[in-house]
């Protein structure tokens, strides 16, 4: 039975003949004058209590999904016995919630499911995130406004864009793109060449030839309607379980979880995960789809983005302003800017090798076509030697360029991180007067005078060798000496 204080609070009467049993109980934390807002369930607040072991032993309550709190077993002589605790205040002068007690084997977790208090503390959530969301919302340009039907098409070039780059890089390609194919069938006309010379520069060029893969079946096999469920979006080019889960959902209002690098940072830290990444991706999924509304779901995974965007930050997370400050199990531990766990990273090895950067009396330059599968598939970039564990010798040099010339090896290295490796390159350069005629060994050759360059599918990296190569003074790292010895 509760007990009213001095301070006309509430505070549990310790003489509690199950209490007694089981160990000293603690009552709530403050809890301060009963209000309106009190009604709700007590684990909507924080205010579990411990249930304290006899003989010193303590059971600590650990936070799982939907909100459960559960005790950890505590031996007491040959059983063990968690209590789970709910209190729950309504009408009426003086009133304690059921106390929930259960007993079980010494092994395992002990845990009280309340699917009902658990349903209404999601509910609660997604309604004071969408709240928050309707007045913060970033202003991004492949977003429709507030209230509006967003454009499948649109949503997809986005997200396809987004994989593992960055708002601030994908938003001008977009522009660019949207601009010179407004829709998927314009798109899907386009040449590869076309497609893959706008996205240069944008990295990941799988993600390019797939784009235009994914728009030719959606407009000549499907009549330019993207599926609606993120099972039909799969079936696309390019598009894995996290993509085809935004594109339901924001484009289509499916309840599909998209957790992207933001919304897993939010959800460690709501739920206090401390399960490295990337294994803990699928129990921060789990965690994302159970807040999944009945309704606004797209509104509802990109109010989870902003929120990761804008609040809950890597570093110094501003948990004073974030709507589920009163929800956050790690801001309530003060981890919060520990979380998410980071696995060991990898150490990516270095490779190495020499590129041959000729250039006419005109001023065009060579370029050859990389292979259509593999590492940036498709795309164009000078002649280049294997890529080995060393730099070749000039001896092994002069032996691997495309065609004998006065080639000179520039001042410094280029050097470029891909995803799964380091790569170093020394760059040879020849003036040439006049092109060679037998140039049969090199893929597709094209020589490209400055306008042409420009627009051309180079990479990045491809991008950064020819420059080092026609630049006297050098890019970046002219006169950079390797990383590694040699």
């Amino acid at each position: 039975m509760l007990q009213e204080d001095r301070s006309g609070r509430f505070g549990h009467q310790r003489e509690h003949a199950a209490l007694l049993t089981f160990g000293q109980f603690e009552g709530p934390r403050e809890a301060g004058n009963l209000e309106a807002h009190d009604l709700a369930p007590a684990q909507d607040k924080g205010r579990i209590v411990k249930a304290r072991a006899p003989h010193g032993r303590q059971c600590h309550l650990a936070r799982i999904p939907d909100g459960l709190r559960v005790a950890a077993p505590c031996r007491l002589g040959e059983a063990a016995v968690g209590l789970v605790l709910r209190s729950t205040l309504f009408a009426g002068p003086l009133f304690a919630g059921p106390l929930f007690v259960w007993l079980g084997l010494r092994h395992g977790a002990l845990i009280m499911p309340d699917k009902r208090a658990s349903a209404q503390n999601a509910k609660n959530q997604a309604a004071r995130l969408l709240a928050w969301y309707d007045v913060y919302r970033r202003d991004l340009p492949w977003r429709a406004p507030a209230g509006s039907r967003q454009d499948p098409y649109r949503v997809w070039l986005s997200e396809i864009m987004l994989q593992q780059t960055t708002v601030a890089a994908v938003a001008d390609y977009y522009r660019r793109f949207l601009a010179r194919w407004p829709t998927v069938e314009a798109l899907a006309a386009a040449k590869q060449d076309e497609v893959l010379a706008a996205w240069a520069g944008l990295g990941y060029y799988a993600r390019a030839r797939n784009l235009h893969k994914a728009a030719g079946v959606v407009a000549r096999e499907w009549g330019g309607r993207f599926p609606e469920t993120a099972e039909g979006l799969r079936a696309l080019p390019g598009i894995g379980p996290y993509t085809a889960g935004a594109i339901a959902a924001i484009a289509f209002d499916a309840r599909e979880a998209a957790v992207d690098a933001n919304a897993e940072r939010v959800l460690a830290r709501l739920y206090a995960v401390e399960t490295p990444l990337p294994a803990a991706k699928p129990i921060l999924r789990a965690h994302g789809q159970a807040l999944m509304p009945a309704a606004r779901a797209g509104d509802f995974v990109q109010a989870l983005m902003d929120l990761g965007s804008a609040v809950c930050t890597p570093k110094r997370p501003q948990c004073r302003i974030c709507p589920w400050a009163d929800y956050c199990e790690a801001a309530r531990r003060g981890i919060a800017e520990s979380l998410p766990r980071k696995g060991a990273e990898r150490v990516r090895p270095l490779k190495r090798g020499a590129a041959f950067v000729a250039r006419d009396a005109k001023g065009a330059v060579l370029v050859v076509k990389r292979p259509e599968k593999g590492l940036l598939g498709g795309m164009l970039e000078p002649p280049l030697g294997p890529w080995g564990e060393r730099f070749p010798t000039r001896a092994e040099a002069l032996l691997q360029a495309p065609f004998d010339a006065g080639w000179k090896k520039r001042a410094g290295i280029v050097r470029h991180g891909f995803t799964h490796f380091e790569l170093e390159i020394e760059v040879y350069a020849a003036e040439i007067a006049a092109r060679p005629k037998r140039l049969g060994a090199l893929a597709s050759p094209r020589w490209l005078d400055a306008s042409a360059l420009r627009a051309a599918a180079l990479p990045t990296v491809m991008r950064k060798i020819v420059a080092h190569g026609l630049d006297d003074g050098g890019p970046l790292f002219a006169q950079a000496k390797s990383a590694r010895s040699r």
